[in-house]
């Protein structure tokens, strides 16, 4: 009976959470534009997707924009991890993962109001004519993806054996050698995760953005977000799909290769 309820429960707190998801998808092949009635499959809104200039122009700055603040964000998130790591003094050690917690803990709201008055105040002092731009967004979606890529590469550090590195160093190989040749090999995953979290988080990010974008560029939650004023076309869901699809097989493929990395560990140690 225990294990009844709890597939049960486990049952409709996945149906909350992918119901949705599986509506939108559905009713990307919807052939009329109705959101109610399901009256054929077709492929018509993504056909209109890709002829569509406006559209496609918002996925591809969202791309760029996604894949560049990930990538610096791992960049600059693993090594501020391997810095805390190194930390010995407990105290400063506590305070530096205290500081590196908030911005996960603020709203988005707040995050995206202060990153604006911070850039508006540095470009007025610089005499920049326009003060939020590409470059800002950038650097306000590096900034709330910092925490995560740590909080991804820290446990990792902490699981990896500190000997093997010190031995490297004892038969002759430099500190950052042995670095990149022992102590990165048994991170990656946890850099794969931060940056793939990271991208995700990028991708869809609304707020922050809306706050720290200049007026010469738009991403596709922009975009989404303005068509509300009026009506969501269902092209809208097509894009939606073929990201919420990209991500899935993101996600699996990651967990695939852990799992292996995990299995391959298990056997060396055995």
């Amino acid at each position: 009976m225990k294990k009844f309820a709890g597939n049960l429960f486990i049952g409709i707190i996945y149906t909350i959470l992918y119901a949705p998801l599986l509506v939108m998808v559905l009713f990307s092949f919807n052939e009329s534009k109705s959101t109610a009635n399901f009256t054929g499959f077709s492929l018509k809104w993504y056909n209109e997707l890709f002829s569509s200039g406006s559209s496609m122009e918002a996925l591809k700055n969202t791309l760029i924009l996604a894949v560049a603040s990930a990538v610096i964000a791992t960049v600059l998130g693993t090594m501020a991890a391997v810095y805390i790591y190194y930390i010995r003094n407990k105290a400063w050690r506590g305070t530096v993962n205290l500081v590196t917690n908030i911005p996960m803990m603020n709203p988005d709201i707040v995050t995206g109001v202060s990153l604006m008055l911070l850039f508006v105040f540095i470009g007025r002092l610089i005499g920049a004519t326009n003060s939020l731009s590409f470059g800002t967004l950038l650097i306000a979606h590096i900034t709330f993806n910092l925490p995560y890529v740590i909080l991804n590469v820290l446990p990792k550090l902490n699981q990896t054996d500190p000997h093997l590195s010190e031995a490297a160093q004892d038969l002759g190989s430099t500190p950052l050698r042995a670095f990149f040749n022992i102590v990165l090999p048994s991170i990656m995953p946890g850099i794969m995760s931060g940056f793939l979290m990271s991208f995700t988080l990028s991708l869809d990010d609304f707020v922050i953005s809306y706050y720290t974008t200049g007026s010469d560029f738009q991403t596709l939650p922009l975009k989404i977000f303005s068509m509300t004023k009026k009506t969501v076309k269902p092209d809208m869901y097509a894009i939606s799909s073929l990201i919420f699809v990209t991500v899935l097989v993101l996600l699996l493929i990651i967990n695939i290769a852990q799992i292996k990395q995990m299995k391959k560990d298990a056997a060396k140690k055995n």
